[in-house]
C-alpha cells in the first residue's frame, strides 16, 4: 500500500487495483489548485485532468463551424428535481451533469457544450431554486439566478406533473422579470393527462412572456432535438468558444469528483446529509497510461464519516468501485481511484470549499 494510507479506514481503493500501486505513487498528494478562468480551461495540464471531452462513442460526426457560426449561453433553471440535469445531458448527448433521485443534487453551475449544425450552445445547468435556509443554499440559489441573468437565453424547466406548485410559483414570478428571451420546457409530459398539460401551458402563456414553449421528456428524449435546434437558432453569431470535441468546460478532476458524489448519494440514500462534499486532490498519469486519482470526501462529524465508510468499509468500497467504472468509461483510460474520508467541521462555512465548487461565498 502507498505511504500516505496510514489509516486504512480513511481511504480505500478498489481491491483489484491495489497491488499495482506500490511502485507508482508518492506521499503528500494533496495540492493547491488555483481557480482556472473558464476561457483557459481547455488548456489545463494533464495533471489537472484536462477538459471534459467526448468519448470516441459520443463524438460521432463532427461539424466544424464556418462563416455563419453561432455561439452563446443558455441557462437552464428550475426547481429541484425538475429534470434540469437530465435535460442538459440529453441536449449535449453525453453525461456532463450528475443525476440522482435526491433533490438539490446539482450544487454549482455545470456547463455542457452542445452542437447543432454550425451553432455551439453552452448550456449552464444551475442548482435547483428553492427557499434557502443555510449559507450553502443561498450560494446555490444566487448562482442560479446570476447565470440566468447573464445568459443569452434562459430555459425554465417545470415538472409538468407538479405544475406551478408552491415551490415553482415563486420561480415563475422571478423568471418573468428576466431581460433575456425565456423558453419554457414542460418536462415529464408522459406522466400527465393531455387536458391538464394544455391547461398548464395556457397558464404559463398568460403569466410569462415566452419566446417559445416545448413539451418534452428529457429522460426519453422526446422533444429534446426540437428544443436544441430552437436554441441553436437563438445563439448570437460568432466563433465557437470551445473545441468541437469538448463537452464541458470544467476540468476532468471536478467532473470526477461529481461522479463520486453521485455514487455516494445513490448508495447512502437518506443516511448521509447534504453537508458533505467531494474534492479531487490528485490526478496523475502513471504506468502504462493509467490515471491515479485521489479524492477526499469531507463530512462534518465523525458519525457521518462512519456512515460513509460503512461496516467493514463496504459502503466506501461500493462507492469507489461504481465511481471508478464510470470515470474509466468517460476518459477511456484505466483508473486507480483512492477515496479518503475526512471530518472537517463546518466546512459549509469555509470560503475555500465554495471556491472549489465554483460558488461565490455569501457573506452571511
Amino acid at each position: 500500500m502507498p505511504e500516505n494510507k496510514k489509516n486504512s479506514g480513511d481511504a480505500l481503493e478498489d481491491a483489484e487495483h491495489v497491488e499495482h500501486e506500490a511502485a507508482e505513487t508518492t506521499a503528500g498528494a494533496e495540492q493547491a489548485h488555483p481557480q482556472v478562468p473558464v476561457y483557459e480551461r481547455r488548456r489545463l495540464s494533464e495533471e489537472d485532468g484536462g477538459p471534459v471531452s467526448a468519448s470516441s462513442a459520443e463524438r460521432g460526426t463532427q461539424h466544424s463551424p464556418g462563416t455563419g457560426s453561432r455561439c452563446g449561453f443558455a441557462a437552464v433553471i428550475g426547481a429541484p428535481n425538475a429534470g434540469k440535469s437530465t435535460l442538459v445531458n440529453a441536449l449535449v448527448g453525453a453525461k456532463v451533469s450528475i443525476v440522482t433521485h435526491k433533490a438539490q443534487t446539482t450544487r454549482t453551475r455545470v456547463r455542457g457544450i452542445a452542437l447543432d449544425g454550425e451553432a455551439q450552445i453552452v448550456l449552464v445547468d444551475t442548482p435547483g431554486i428553492f427557499a434557502p435556509k443555510r449559507r450553502l443554499d443561498r450560494a446555490m440559489v444566487e448562482t442560479a439566478w446570476t447565470e440566468a441573468r447573464e445568459a443569452d437565453v434562459a430555459v425554465l424547466v417545470v415538472d409538468a406533473a407538479r405544475g406551478f406548485d408552491d415551490t415553482v410559483d415563486p420561480i415563475v414570478n422571478e423568471a418573468a422579470n428576466l431581460k433575456i428571451p425565456l423558453i419554457l420546457a414542460l418536462n415529464k409530459v408522459d406522466k400527465i393527462h393531455k387536458e391538464k398539460l394544455l391547461a398548464l401551458a395556457g397558464e404559463a402563456s398568460e403569466r410569462l412572456k415566452l419566446e417559445s414553449l416545448f413539451m418534452i421528456s428529457a429522460l426519453s428524449g422526446d422533444g429534446v432535438e426540437d428544443l436544441r435546434s430552437f436554441l441553436a437558432a437563438r445563439m448570437p453569431y460568432g466563433p465557437w468558444l470551445f473545441p468541437e470535441d469538448q463537452i464541458a468546460d470544467a476540468p476532468l478532476r471536478q467532473w470526477a469528483a461529481e461522479i463520486t458524489r453521485e455514487k455516494m448519494f445513490i448508495r447512502l440514500h437518506e443516511e448521509i446529509p447534504y453537508s458533505s462534499t467531494v474534492e479531487t486532490t490528485s490526478w496523475k498519469t502513471v504506468r502504462k497510461g493509467a490515471v491515479r486519482i485521489e479524492q477526499t470526501i469531507f463530512v462534518e462529524r465523525e458519525s457521518q464519516r462512519k456512515i460513509v465508510l460503512g461496516a467493514k468499509g463496504q459502503a466506501i468500497k461500493h462507492i469507489s468501485m461504481e465511481a471508478r467504472k464510470e470515470i474509466e468509461e468517460g476518459i477511456e483510460t484505466p483508473v486507480h481511484l483512492f477515496l479518503f474520508v475526512k471530518v472537517r467541521e463546518n466546512w459549509a462555512d469555509d470560503p475555500e470549499r465554495y471556491r472549489e465548487m465554483g460558488l461565490d461565498f455569501p457573506k452571511k
